[in-house]
């Protein structure tokens, strides 16, 4: 990956350097280094640092705290697609005796799954891993809080187990596997499970004077598919391409983007908040926005990766204290920065391959009772079916090759769509999932469904 200081304007670039250098004044941290990445490549990096001299740059090391879980989820995604397993299966069928078998893997990746947030006293991301040796150590004599299935309840717990639960399909050490599927082919060499120079320092600072303290850098054993990592805005970076894009030596376009739909129930405050949790990363709804990653913490460290899908821009952006900036409103704001201040530049309208043009005849409006919708054929033999005008189900649909076309999204998401034809081969409606859209409103010559009252349209007064 290339990065060029040119490729943004120098505006955006300087509102780019503010945001981060308030950011690390105001969250007086010690040092906060930042990246920003658009079509694919890094564009931009920025540090600010309370140290004299040469500030860090996109190959210095920092803790990376749970962003870990985004690279576990990536394995168990691996998997699914191997045939391994599947996500519905419950976790006693590949990892029996934990206790929380019940819970499925799909749960426990969404966070969904029940489990406690944390393992018992004392707290694991400040004591050694080598207190809690075995997964019932991690998980104490209480996992379960909640019912399997029913909330969204974040749980590190859960993700100690999915880190088992790769080690016992693979059978290899988590990291290694990690190493070796992810890591390495995704080119990501400064992406370690020990610190490796040149790394930066896990501070504390007072809360009501400025001064520091180390914080302590401990192995968290079993924890550590939780959050063991330690990595580079360069890596990151990377790392934000692929999950924007996809990678077919590692996980392809169509897995990557089951990881950003929301796969946990939501409760009020996260409808009112704006988030959600996919599989193994965060969705979430800023300044009108879509925005997905994942946030991370550790003693002595904090950090963020944040996509905006859409726009085509990804932001990182580490620190290295234990609290201070606020690293998600910090990381949404850049990709926000560069959103608006050089939008994407879309791609040229073309027209479809002639081949597309033998659906053209079921084109143009459909009535749903009385609600105008329309159909537009897409790329790749699919169609749109939308309301003309407010509010509605929308979907786009994927061609079957055989005539018919499968919801991708919102209420018609796997419902199949079919042009019902009759005997002499002309169209008479659209089935969607039993229901008829008609070229006419309720007109008397068409199938809609309880028929159509004899007596016709009529206006005010008319018997």
């Amino acid at each position: 990956m290339t990065t060029s200081q040119e490729d943004l304007l120098p505006a955006t670039r300087r509102a780019l350097l503010h945001r981060i250098a308030v950011a690390q004044a105001e969250g007086r941290a010690p040092s906060l280094v930042a990246a920003v990445v658009r079509d694919g490549r890094a564009v931009w990096h920025g540090a600010r640092t309370s140290v004299d001299g040469h500030g860090p740059d996109a190959s210095v090391q920092y803790r990376i705290g749970s962003i870990t879980k985004t690279f576990t989820a990536v394995l168990v995604l691996r998997l699914r697609d191997e045939g391994v397993l599947d996500l519905s299966d419950p976790l006693e069928r590949h990892l029996p005796g934990t206790g929380v078998g019940e819970a499925t893997i799909a749960g426990l990746l969404a966070h969904s799954g029940g489990l406690a947030a944390e393992s018992p006293a004392p707290w694991w991301e400040r004591t050694p891993g080598s207190l809690r040796p075995e997964l019932a150590d991690v998980l104490g004599g209480r996992p379960l809080l909640h019912p399997v299935g029913r909330r969204h309840h974040y749980s590190n717990p859960g993700y100690a187990l999915l880190g088992a639960l790769v080690e016992k399909l693979r059978g290899a050490p988590w990291e290694e596997v990690l190493r070796r599927e992810v890591l390495e082919p995704l080119g990501l060499d400064a992406t370690t499970v020990r610190p490796r120079a040149p790394h930066a320092g896990g501070w504390a600072v007072h809360p009501w004077a400025d001064v520091m303290l180390a914080e302590p850098a401990e192995d968290l054993g079993r924890m550590a598919a939780a959050g063991q990592l330690w990595s580079t805005t360069g890596d990151l970076a990377r790392f934000a391409v692929f999950l924007m894009r996809g990678d077919d030596k590692v996980l392809g376009a169509a897995g990557v983007a089951e990881m950003r739909c929301p796969a946990a129930p939501l409760e009020a405050q996260d409808l009112v908040d704006g988030s959600a949790y996919g599989l193994g990363l965060q969705v979430m709804s800023r300044h009108g926005r879509l925005l997905v990653g994942h946030s991370g913490s550790l003693p002595g460290f904090l950090a963020n990766l944040t996509v905006g899908v859409e726009d085509d821009v990804a932001a990182v952006v580490l620190a290295n204290c234990t609290f201070g900036p606020a690293l998600s409103a910090v990381g949404a704001d850049l990709v926000r920065i560069v959103a608006e201040a050089e939008p994407r530049i879309p791609e040229p309208w073309r027209p479809l391959p002639a081949a597309a043009t033998s659906e053209l005849p079921l084109t143009g409006p459909w009535y749903w009772g009385t609600q105008v919708f329309v159909l537009r054929l897409t790329p790749g033999g699919g169609v749109l079916l939308e309301p003309l005008s407010g509010g509605g189900r929308r979907s786009r649909f994927r061609a079957n090759g055989d005539g018919t076309w499968t919801g991708l999204e919102g209420y018609y998401a796997g419902e199949l769509l079919r042009a019902v034809r009759r005997s002499d081969g002309t169209v008479s409606h659209l089935d969607l999932g039993s229901f008829v859209f008609t070229r006419r409103p309720y007109d008397a010559a068409d199938p809609v469904p309880g028929g159509v009252d004899p007596e016709g349209w009529r206006g005010l007064g008319q018997e």
